[in-house]
């Protein structure tokens, strides 16, 4: 038997006018952990749905040697039937059926006469969710689970399936510390049966951590794979980027001007659950040419706060005080928010900033189509909603050979430049940005703090939430924390730790200082 399990051999991928794998090279040996990085759209979930059968055998040149033979994988249920399981980031889940319905989604577990035995169904699904660690009901629907739990239906459903080589496509995005912690525990535990997985993350500790080997891809190419004892963050870079980040967080110069926008008071009530508050008295303060950090865990009440503010988009029974420039404004509507130059990019881009049926030209100018319209016709002028879309593709770096290209062709970190390219059409004087990284690579991560630099460089304000205590702390000058819907501190960055930061994002509502 072959120490290695998986052998992919000058794999090339071509989709019209662009070459997505170019001679791809990726060895991974029998119950390791082995990680893949590179930026965004370097290739690493085209290699992955290469290998497992979402791009067919004779769509793609080379070869793939698992288990020691070569492999023709037509579909994903070619790869399944020998043990190759795919999680991928979009997690493919109902959120109407049971965790039990969810692991067996197609894989049913019958009794007499072909009908479903629901008896056994629950019971396998219960021993498969004691394996994963997951202590729920078998008969609770998903969707009321969070998305850490729902990644460990997802492991549970592969376990299922007799996984032999699991393969999951940034398993830890979504998820907070102690689910991540979790995840790779279980990662660990399932090496130690047997398992070998691939693991494709943008969080270069994390990967360091857990794996046993690395392969980076850059534009379509394998750069080079190395052991754990040999990868550390700066190398990894390098070889992702094609350069040195000396600096993680681009250098500006401070020049705070006056207060832009002031929050008094803001209280938010649950949507649907009465009597429930989700934001409770929140003040707060952002001026001309400073970055507004909010700092805060999971379920703490950030996205709440950033949405129920833009036209109070989430949320009931909302009360309190919001001023621009001095003066008090309702924020009733998204479109009043818009008109008082607010502009809000949400943590999920792929519900609430794309509209994936459509292209780059047609999300960028969706948010400012009253500024495309030809005077006395109504109409958007198309003309000039591609000059505007060209403009930004340039502006933003986004890699596509055309802004006609459909976004949902798109890498994760060319979706989010296209968000944050439909709102900087607005021309805001105050950004709201939730998690505008979450998801992409470091590469693209640059580029985006670049971005914040050059909104306050021109007397912007700007307010970034994000899960990521050192990229709140490079970015800000001044971080808000936010536990339990409350605002229990305000820190000048000087003054900012890891440590005095998670205190404040972990104790109960106390006088602001």
């Amino acid at each position: 038997m072959t120490d290695n399990i998986l052998e992919m051999r000058s794999i090339t991928k071509k989709f019209p006018g662009v070459i997505a794998l170019d001679d791809v090279t990726l060895t991974v040996k029998r119950g390791e952990i082995h990680a893949i990085c590179g930026e965004n759209g370097a290739g690493k979930s085209t290699l992955m749905k290469v290998l497992s059968g979402v791009h067919p055998h004779g769509t793609y040149s080379g070869e793939i040697v698992y288990d020691g033979a070569e492999a023709h994988f037509n579909s994903i249920n070619d790869s399944e039937r020998q043990g190759i399981v795919i999680i991928h980031q979009e997690l493919a889940l109902s959120p109407y059926l049971s965790i039990a319905e969810n692991i067996f989604l197609g894989n049913e577990r019958r009794g007499s006469a072909r009908l479903i035995d629901w008896n056994r169904t629950n019971a396998e699904a219960a021993e498969l969710m004691r394996r994963v660690g997951l202590d729920e009901n078998p008969t609770t629907p998903v969707g009321v689970i969070g998305v850490g739990k729902q990644q460990l239906v997802e492991i549970a459903k592969a376990l299922s399936k007799s996984v032999r080589l699991l393969i999951l496509d940034e398993p830890t995005a979504a998820l907070n510390d102690n689910d991540s912690e979790h995840l790779l525990g279980l990662l660990r535990m399932l090496k130690a049966e047997g398992v070998t997985s691939i693991m494709i993350s943008h969080k270069l500790g994390e990967l360091i951590d857990i794996a046993d080997s690395i392969t980076v891809i850059r534009d379509g190419h394998t750069i080079e794979t190395m052991a754990d004892r040999d990868a550390t963050q700066d190398r990894l870079i390098r070889d992702m980027v094609g350069r040195d980040l000396s600096q993680r967080y681009p250098s500006r110069e401070h020049n705070i001007g006056a207060e832009v926008m002031r929050v008094q008071d803001w209280t938010v009530y649950h949507p649907t659950q009465p009597g429930r508050v989700m934001i409770d008295h929140v003040n707060l303060n952002v001026h001309a040419g400073e970055v507004v950090g909010i700092a805060g865990l999971m379920g703490a009440g950030r996205t709440e706060l950033a949405m129920s503010l833009f036209g109070r988009s989430y949320g009931s029974q909302i009360s309190g005080h919001v001023y621009i420039r001095g003066e008090e404004v309702r924020l009733d509507t998204v479109w009043e928010a818009i008109n008082h130059k607010v502009a809000y990019v949400s943590e999920d881009r792929k519900r609430y900033g794309l509209n994936l049926l459509a292209d780059i030209k047609t999300n960028i100018s969706s948010a400012g189509l009253k500024r495309l319209e030809s005077p006395g016709i109504g109409w958007v002028n198309e003309n000039q909603e591609m000059r505007v879309a060209e403009e930004y593709r340039a502006a933003l770096n986004i890699k596509a050979p055309s802004v006609s290209m459909g976004v949902s062709k798109l890498s994760g970190g060319n979706q989010q430049k296209v968000v944050l390219g439909k709102w900087l059409y607005t021309e805001p004087d105050i950004l709201i940005l939730d998690e505008p990284t979450r998801g992409i690579d470091v590469g693209a991560k640059y580029e985006i703090y670049t971005l914040i630099n050059d909104m306050v460089a021109r007397g912007k304000a700007v307010i970034v939430i994000s899960s990521e205590l050192p990229e709140i702390m490079g970015i800000s000058d001044r971080i808000y924390t936010l536990s339990f819907g409350a605002i229990t501190g305000e820190v000048p960055i000087e003054h900012a730790t890891a440590e005095n930061l998670m205190e404040l994002m972990t104790t109960e509502k106390e006088t602001v200082k």
